[in-house]
């Protein structure tokens, strides 16, 4: 793995790499895929909980094997975990790290869909207790009307849920969610936000253009109390983070090439059941590896194969 793998792997090296850590039972898995080729470069198998020191020792590792084929990294891709920025700086020094665009507008969805709960468990709340039997007094037939509304916009609140997130509306979509939000104005505030954060990535900018951008929406969050401490996210540094490929337009905006490889594993764990000892789970992985790098001649002799059962 260390000699003809990896000298298939980097002899179309693009510079950039997505790193992440996927965790199974005891074991923890550390890999570096090729963010434009989709090539697993390197892979390590903990028998525990990463820490730092794991992080720098594997960074090492892979900063060997550019060295030695005079590779230079370009820049690389992680999520929103904390323990890659310590180790990234002592290892690869001022290299361009960000954070995953997908990462960090999940975290601002999940902040969105969670206020949106709040408001239909507050209008809930407010309902006046329907006595039994039916309404026979005027009154008591407008209440129940009133409740049975009020019960018909909770459902459609939480049934259109995903207006608020979803990052282009029809124009029969924006209809909707203008009526399930009538009268409440913080939802509207939410959706308009979660619309600017999504024109933030807009490839057409560049990161400083981005960054102006950003610092006048946190103004606009801070002026609505209630709104800033729902979306808390937007001040984190990861925002900026995520931001650094907009002056790089060969730099990819999330760190797919390595999380797709982490959903082949979860797939194959389904299947496969044995793989869950230390050994098995290291040479599994190793095992996907090869096959990747046999792929063209696989294509190749599938490629005979219909050629010689069309009799060409």
């Amino acid at each position: 793995m260390s000699t003809h793998y990896l000298n298939w792997a980097l002899e179309d090296f693009s510079g950039y790499i997505a790193a992440d850590e996927l965790y199974d039972g005891p074991f923890c898995i550390l890999s570096i895929v090729d963010n434009r080729t989709f090539k697993r470069l390197i892979y390590q198998v903990l028998d525990h909980d990463p820490d730092h020191a794991d992080i720098t020792k594997f960074l090492h590792r892979f900063r060997m094997a550019l060295r030695l084929r005079s590779l230079k990294l370009l820049g690389i891709t992680t999520d929103a975990s904390s323990l890659y920025p310590k180790p990234l700086l002592e290892v690869f020094g001022d290299v361009p790290h960000q954070i995953c665009e997908f990462h960090v507008i999940k975290e601002l969805n999940t902040a969105i869909l969670r206020a949106v709960a709040q408001v239909r468990k507050k209008l809930a709340s407010e309902q006046v207790p329907a006595k039994r039997g039916r309404p026979s007094t005027p009154e008591a037939k407008r209440a129940a009307k009133k409740r049975k509304r009020q019960q018909q916009r909770i459902g459609d609140l939480f049934e259109h849920r995903y207006l608020f997130v979803q990052h282009d509306l029809t124009p029969s979509e924006r209809r909707t969610l203008l009526t399930i939000t009538r009268s409440l104005p913080v939802l509207r505030v939410l959706r308009d936000i979660m619309e600017e954060v999504y024109r933030l990535f807009d490839r057409r900018c560049r990161t400083d253009t981005a960054l102006a951008k950003l610092a006048k929406l946190r103004q606009r969050v801070r002026r609505f109390k209630r709104v800033g401490q729902i979306l808390k996210k937007l001040q984190s540094p990861n925002l900026e983070k995520a931001l650094t490929f907009l002056d790089d337009k060969l730099l990819p905006s999330t760190s797919n090439a390595v999380e797709r490889g982490n959903r082949r594993y979860r797939k194959m764990q389904k299947t496969v059941y044995r793989v869950r000892t230390y050994e098995n789970v290291k040479n599994r992985i190793a095992l996907d590896m090869v096959r990747d790098a046999q792929q063209d001649s696989q294509r190749e002799t599938v490629k005979s194969l219909h050629q010689k059962r069309a009799g060409k």
